[in-house]
C-alpha cells in the first residue's frame, strides 16, 4: 500500500527513512500531546513549506529551469482564497472560487511565460521570471481596493475550521476547529507530496530527467522540450498555487510580505541546497530542517550566551541578534560537507556501502574458486 503511495520511491537510507517518519509522526501526534501553538504553527510551515519547495523542484531538479516568479504562484493562491473568502463571505464556497481563480490564473501566467522565455538561456530565464514576479509583486501593493496594497487582508473561514467550533473530543484532548484545519492542511500536503512523487516516478517525469541531462539528445529521440517544459511549469505553478492556499486558511491573514518577499524565494532555494536537488524527500527533510533552525537557533543562541557571557570574545559572536550570522554559518557548513544536499548524501552513502558488500562478496567468490584446495 504504501509503495504505490509513495509510487516505488522510498527514501534510500535507513537513517533518512527515520528522520521523515520521526516528523510525521510528530506532525500527526503533535495535537494530541499538548504541544502549544508555536509547535503547531511550525510543524504547519514544514508541511507548506515542503510542498512549496518540492514544486520548486520539479522545475530545478528535475527539469534543469531555474524560475524566480514560484513566489508569485504561491501569493496568487493565498490571495485567492483572501479575495474570495473577504467577497463572497467565509465558506467552503467562496474558498474554493477562490483558489480555482487563483490555479487557472497560475496556469495562464506559467505558459505565457514559458512561450516567451523558454527558449533562452537557463539564466536569461531566471531573470525573465525574476522581473515578472516583481512586476507581480508591485502591481499587488498598488491595486489596495482588491488585495488590501501593504496592509494585507484579514478574512475569515468557515466555521469549522474557527476554534470556536468543537465537534468531538478524541485521545483526550478537545478538537475544535483549529486542530481540523490543521489535519486538513496535513492531509492535503501529503496528497500533493505523493502526486508529485507519481510524476516525477512516470514516464513524463523520466522524459523531464533527460532533458535535464542532454535535451539536444532528448529532442534528437523526438521529445518536445518546449511542450514538456512548459506542462512542468504549468505543473510546479498549479502545486505552488495550493499551497499558498493552504497557507492563507492557516493564517487568516494574507500580505506581500507573507506570500511575495524575495526573502521567501531565498528561503525556498535554501532549503532545497540543503534537502537535496532532484529528491522531493529533500524537501521535506530541508524543510524540517531550515524551519526548525529559523525558529530554535535564536533560543540555543541565548542559553549559549548566559553560559559563556563571562569570556570576552564569546560573548561578543555568541548574541541572540545574530542568530542570522550563525544561520548562514550553518547554510555554508552544509553546503560545504552536503554538496548534493543531506538527502543527496544520505543516498550515496548507502549505495557506496552496497556497492562495498558486493564487491567484498565477489572478491570471496573470486578467491574461493582459484583457491588450490578447491
Amino acid at each position: 500500500m504504501f509503495g504505490r503511495l509513495l509510487s516505488r520511491d522510498y527514501p534510500g537510507n535507513g537513517l533518512l527513512t527515520a528522520l521523515a517518519g520521526a516528523l510525521v509522526v510528530a506532525m500527526v501526534a503533535a495535537p494530541f500531546l499538548g504541544w502549544g501553538p508555536s509547535v503547531l504553527n511550525l510543524l504547519v510551515k514544514v508541511a507548506i513549506y515542503s510542498i512549496l519547495v518540492a514544486s520548486f523542484d520539479l522545475m530545478l531538479g528535475y527539469t534543469g529551469i531555474i524560475s524566480f516568479a514560484h513566489t508569485m504562484f504561491f501569493g496568487l493562491g493565498a490571495y485567492g482564497v483572501a479575495i474570495g473568502s473577504r467577497l463572497l463571505g467565509p465558506g467552503w464556497t467562496s474558498m474554493a472560487l477562490g483558489l480555482v481563480s487563483a490555479l487557472v490564473l497560475s496556469v495562464a501566467l506559467a505558459v505565457l511565460i514559458g512561450l516567451f522565455s523558454m527558449r533562452v538561456r537557463t539564466i536569461f530565464f531566471a531573470m525573465i521570471t525574476l522581473a515578472v514576479a516583481t512586476v507581480f509583486s508591485v502591481l499587488v501593493t498598488q491595486f489596495h481596493g482588491i488585495t488590501g496594497g501593504q496592509d494585507g487582508i484579514l478574512f475569515r473561514v468557515p466555521r469549522e475550521l474557527t476554534a470556536a467550533f468543537r465537534p468531538f473530543t478524541l485521545f483526550g484532548t478537545q478538537v475544535n476547529g483549529v486542530v481540523l484545519s490543521y489535519f486538513l492542511i496535513l492531509f492535503a500536503s501529503a496528497i500533493l507530496f505523493c502526486a508529485m512523487l507519481r510524476i516525477v516516478n512516470s514516464p513524463f517525469g523520466r522524459v523531464l530527467q533527460a532533458i535535464r541531462e542532454n535535451e539536444f539528445r532528448a529532442e534528437a529521440l523526438g521529445f518536445s522540450v518546449l511542450s514538456h517544459r512548459l506542462a512542468i511549469g504549468a505543473l510546479a505553478a498549479i502545486f505552488a498555487c495550493l499551497a499558498g492556499g493552504l497557507n492563507a486558511i492557516w493564517l487568516r491573514f494574507i500580505s506581500p510580505d507573507v506570500t511575495l518577499s524575495l526573502q521567501i524565494m531565498l528561503d525556498i532555494l535554501l532549503i532545497v541546497v540543503i534537502g537535496g536537488m532532484g529528491t522531493l524527500y529533500g524537501a521535506l527533510i530541508g524543510a524540517g530542517l531550515f524551519v526548525i533552525a529559523e525558529n530554535y537557533l535564536m533560543q540555543v543562541i541565548q542559553y549559549t550566551a548566559d553560559a559563556f557571557g563571562n569570556v570576552p570574545l564569546v560573548s561578543i559572536l555568541v548574541q541572540p541578534q545574530r542568530w542570522m550570522f550563525w544561520l548562514g554559518i550553518l547554510f555554508v557548513l552544509s553546503v560545504y560537507y552536503f554538496p548534493e544536499g543531506v538527502v543527496g548524501r544520505l543516498r550515496d552513502w548507502t549505495k557506496s556501502r552496497a556497492k562495498l558488500g558486493l564487491d567484498g562478496e565477489t572478491q570471496e567468490v573470486s578467491t574461493t574458486i582459484t583457491s588450490p584446495d578447491v
